[in-house]
This record gives C-alpha cells, sequence and structure tokens, in this order.
C-alpha cells in the first residue's frame, strides 16, 4: 500500500471514529428529537446525523483539502484531487431513532473515474466496523479483527436475500424483487447498510434494493467487492450512482438474481 493509499485508509478510520462521538451519545437517547425533511411523506434526519457529517467534514478539510466531499446532509464540495468522499453519517435513520441497531455510518471514496476505492460500514453500537478496498478486506469488533469474505458455495435456491424495505420503489420493481425472493430460501427485511456488511462477511448471499442514493452505497461497494463479491445495478451496470442495486456473494448467484429481476 502506498502512502496516499494508506492515508485514505488512516482518514477512513478518524471519520469513522469522530463519527461515533457524534452518534453515540443521543441513541437510545430521550435527548433525540428527530426532525422530517419532507412536507409530505417522512424522511427522518437528527441532530446526530448533522453532527456527524459536520465532524467527518472538519476533519477532511485539514487532512484531505483537495478532495470533493458528497455528503448526504450538506450535499456536495468540490475538490482538486479527483478523489471524492462520499458520507452517510447514520445510513438507517429510522432504525436509529426507533432504536435498533442495524443502522451505520457509511464513509466511501470514489477515484477519479466514479469508482468505489474504499469503504467503511461501521456500527457503533455494536463496535463493529468492516473495512474494504486499498488491499484491506477485514473487520473489527468485539471478537477481534478478521479477514472478509463473502460465501461462495450457495445455490438460489439455499440463498439468503435481504432488503430494507418490502416496499420497493420504482415501476416493476415490487414484482421483480418477488421473482427473486421466490427463488430463494429466506429472505429478510428492514437492516439498512449492515445488511451490505453482513454478505461481505459471509452470512448473507444477495441484497437487492431500488431509490438509493450514491451516499448509500459507495462505502458498501468498496466493502462487499474487495471481500470477493459482485455489486451492480439491475442491469449489470455500475451501482455507485445508486437506484436499483444487487450485491450478490458469487457470479452464479448474481447472474440468476438478475435474470429474475429482468425476467417479464
Amino acid at each position: 500500500m502506498d502512502d496516499d493509499a494508506a492515508d485514505i485508509v488512516a482518514t477512513a478510520h478518524a471519520l469513522a471514529d469522530a463519527a461515533r462521538a457524534q452518534t453515540l451519545p443521543l441513541f437510545r437517547s430521550p435527548a433525540l428529537k428527530p426532525d422530517n425533511k419532507l412536507t409530505k411523506g417522512y424522511d427522518p434526519v437528527t441532530e446526530a446525523d448533522r453532527a456527524a457529517e459536520r465532524a467527518m467534514r472538519d476533519i477532511l478539510a485539514v487532512r484531505r483539502p483537495h478532495d470533493a466531499i458528497i455528503g448526504e446532509e450538506y450535499g456536495a464540495a468540490p475538490g482538486t484531487s479527483g478523489m471524492t468522499w462520499v458520507l452517510d453519517p447514520i445510513d438507517g435513520t429510522r432504525a436509529f431513532i426507533s432504536g435498533a441497531p442495524s443502522w451505520g455510518t457509511l464513509i466511501g471514496v470514489t477515484d477519479s473515474d466514479g469508482q468505489a476505492l474504499f469503504g467503511l460500514v461501521d456500527q457503533p453500537f455494536t463496535d463493529e466496523r468492516f473495512a474494504g478496498g486499498l488491499q484491506v478486506a477485514e473487520v473489527t469488533g468485539p471478537r477481534g479483527r478478521h479477514p472478509l469474505r463473502v460465501r461462495t458455495d450457495v445455490d438460489l435456491a439455499d440463498a439468503i436475500l435481504m432488503t430494507t424495505f418490502p416496499e420497493l420503489s420504482g415501476v416493476g420493481a415490487a414484482a421483480a424483487f418477488a421473482r427473486v425472493a421466490g427463488a430463494v430460501r429466506l429472505t429478510r427485511y428492514g437492516l439498512d447498510c449492515y445488511a451490505y456488511a453482513l454478505l461481505a462477511a459471509g452470512h448473507v448471499d444477495l441484497v437487492v434494493e431500488s431509490g438509493l442514493q450514491t451516499y448509500d452505497v459507495v462505502a458498501p461497494i468498496a466493502v462487499i467487492r474487495a471481500a470477493g463479491g459482485i455489486v451492480t445495478d439491475w442491469q449489470g451496470g455500475p451501482a455507485e450512482p445508486g437506484g436499483q442495486i444487487i450485491a450478490a456473494a458469487s457470479p452464479a448467484l448474481h447472474a440468476a438474481a438478475l435474470h429474475l429481476l429482468g425476467a417479464q
């Protein structure tokens, strides 16, 4: 790993540490007062979201001032290096305000071509951090440090499939997901970014979602690819822009699920 790669990895961990300091005190706290971003519908945001992103941006301003930033709460900031930090301070704010420990902080880095270069999926409450890219593929937590590796010996009929919302957005999306769900062993819902971490760790085989933003996916993409998995959109193209996303533990699973998603 060269010096710049090592600095990117070290900076990402510093960001995750700073975000933890903002999110954990408000998790399961009576002081938490969610706001709604929408006038119609419900898209919650909390001071923990905002404070965590501010803390990460402050670090980047000092350590990586020439890199661009895309963040969920404070938008885009330009850079000149070709690198972009893609930040979601709390992925799974609905889980966060419900007291469920399936939320996480997402820290991703893309290169000048927009491809995921490195990512962290950090779950502060369970003290688990999943890292991938730049020759890194590991999880650290209560059980120590272990390499990440997807499981590749599972057929579609025996696979575990996850998604966050059963109501997938987009024309025909719900029917497409139902075709995949009907072909697997087990379907589970509601884990947000933690589902992608479980895939990288070899516990889940497929994650299929829609309506995602780039800050929802860049970090999980890097982690899953480093662990040996595949992440694309539903047409088999780049997943970094977001939208309809499929993550799979093996090429065979990816091809089989992609076929069902595209079937009419």
